[in-house]
């Protein structure tokens, strides 16, 4: 088992426990859902892990050249207007969202949801489960997010107001008018 979800009905934990239990458990990743559950994941196995580098390189690499904005890994972690804090495998906000961000704000989990995402399917992860994370991405305010699905070699695209498209077997993904010339090379994806 690599992920399990405890009900934490009894007792809820502030912004400031949750994040302070994240800090003290560094071999562990947490999310929490919008009832403050909390979602506990395993590390990634070594594929897993080598396919999300590369994808945050390329996204990062697209960021710094363009400095349209600011790009993170799967360590960040977002609080969503709906009171879920989740760590998409990669994200992205424009410069401004950043910059009206405090310093104090910049060093926690940050009080938003990206503009952009991208989630891989891990062997482990149950297909329905990172949907339902990507619903939930749009409907806090993700302008473009990427379900990856190496198994099926497959990618769902999340817009705003629209129906998820399916991609079979992209060569490459477009960060349309969201990242503007940015261009995610799927080959040492798949």
């Amino acid at each position: 088992m690599s992920r399990f979800t405890l009900a934490m009905t009894a007792v809820q934990l502030t912004d400031e426990q949750f994040f302070q239990l994240c800090q003290n458990n560094r071999d562990v990743k947490f999310e929490r859902n919008p009832k403050g559950d909390l979602i506990v994941m395993a590390p990634t196995g070594g594929e897993t892990g080598n396919r999300n580098i590369e994808i945050a390189y390329q996204v990062q690499a697209w960021s710094r050249e363009t400095k349209l904005g600011i790009a993170f890994d799967s360590s960040t972690g977002f609080r969503l207007p709906n009171g879920a804090d989740r760590s998409p495998d990669a994200a992205w906000i424009p410069r401004e969202r950043w910059n009206a961000l405090t310093p104090e704000q910049r060093t926690k989990f940050l009080p938003l949801c990206p503009d952009f995402v991208i989630e891989l399917r891990s062997p482990s992860d149950n297909l329905n489960e990172l949907r339902r994370k990507m619903e939930e991405y749009r409907d806090n305010g993700t302008r473009l997010g990427w379900l990856i699905d190496r198994a099926n070699r497959r990618v769902e695209i999340y817009r705003p107001g629209c129906e998820v498209e399916i991609v079979e077997n992209p060569i490459t993904l477009s960060g349309e008018d969201v990242l503007p010339g940015f261009v995610l090379h799927l080959e040492p994806i798949w």
